[in-house]
């Protein structure tokens, strides 16, 4: 088959970290071509999604003593062609959040994509509905106590309420711009009028999760079903987990009531064709659900010596020849 990868600049990923090589890996060890583009190359053509697509091949990195071990070349890539996206079996959409406004026009260019000529995993419907904070409000017996505002004194009185709260602005990623508030805080004020620009931009504000000193989990959920997790374990005086703020990732098994909220997410997720995700957990709750650019497959095959990838690839294969 070939695939499609819509990715960042592919010199700029980190093949022992980045989730978007490791399924290309697994695809061409699978015996797949693998293509990559990046949003500014798509095109809409006489009604159809162009792509100016390179081919690329890889060099698999390997385990050696616990840790991924990357070769000097680790990839090479062939002249770029333009040409229509239909002729690509599958279409993974990885470009890394957030979600600007180039973005949200890459998934209308991407709905020019014959659904029934082609995979688009993630659906471009769905990403435009999920936001990552925002979609997960939706499943309320999942989630901590959470609103999300723009107003300084209904953030105060929340702060105030709960004894501790986590701001979170909507539209970011890797942990940035997420701050711990609490009420005695001289700052509180400032720290607000920031994160929302004097009132402009809503932010989700959700209860201390003293728990988060344990870890974060990250779920990876394929077709709704979850397939392997990694939990990011907060470093130094830093109260995030996030891998990209420093976040130290052990192995973890995922517990019954994270077996639960998978289920409640599931029907919802695949209605939105939103197939490859992954699921942020702190002490039972919900916190975020990711589909523009899931990460943790690395981290979770290093810990599990297992191939995440492969599992991922072997179901896209499925559900194209069965869609046939």
């Amino acid at each position: 088959m070939k695939f499609a990868f819509i990715i960042d600049p592919i010199e700029k990923l980190n093949p022992s970290h980045d989730t978007s090589v490791a399924l290309m890996e697994a695809a061409q060890v699978l015996g797949h071509e693998i293509w990559v583009t990046q949003v500014h190359q798509l095109n809409v053509i006489e009604g159809q999604t162009w792509a100016l697509l390179t081919p690329v091949r890889l060099t698999p990195i390997v385990r050696d003593q616990g840790r991924w071990v990357v070769g000097e070349i680790w990839f090479s890539i062939d002249q770029p062609t333009l040409q229509p996206l239909e002729n690509m079996d599958a279409v993974f959409m990885r470009t890394d959040p957030p979600v600007t406004i180039p973005y949200l026009y890459a998934t209308y260019l991407l709905d020019y994509i014959n659904p029934e000529k082609t995979l688009v995993i993630n659906s471009p419907h769905g990403l435009r509905t999920a936001n990552e904070k925002m979609y997960a409000l939706q499943f309320k017996d999942c989630i901590p106590t959470t609103i999300v505002s723009r107003d300084k004194q209904v953030i105060r009185d929340f702060v105030e309420q709960e004894g501790a709260a986590v701001l979170k602005p909507l539209g970011g990623k890797a942990g940035e711009g997420i701050l711990f508030l609490e009420p005695s805080d001289r700052n509180l004020n400032s720290l607000i009028e920031i994160s929302t620009q004097q009132g402009l931009y809503p932010v989700m504000i959700q209860r201390f999760l003293p728990e988060a000193k344990d870890g974060d989990k990250r779920i990876i959920l394929l077709n709704g079903e979850a397939i392997g997790a990694v939990n990011r374990i907060p470093t130094g005086q830093e109260f995030r987990g996030n891998m990209a703020v420093g976040g130290r990732v052990a192995k973890t098994e995922i517990t019954n009531r994270e077996y639960e909220i998978c289920q409640q997410l599931a029907p919802k997720l695949i209605a939105d064709g939103l197939y490859f995700v992954g699921i942020d957990v702190i002490g039972g709750y919900l916190t975020e659900v990711n589909v523009t650019s899931p990460t943790g497959i690395r981290e979770i095959d290093l810990l599990d010596n297992v191939s995440l990838g492969e599992n991922v690839i072997a179901w896209v294969e499925n559900k194209i020849k069965t869609r046939l």
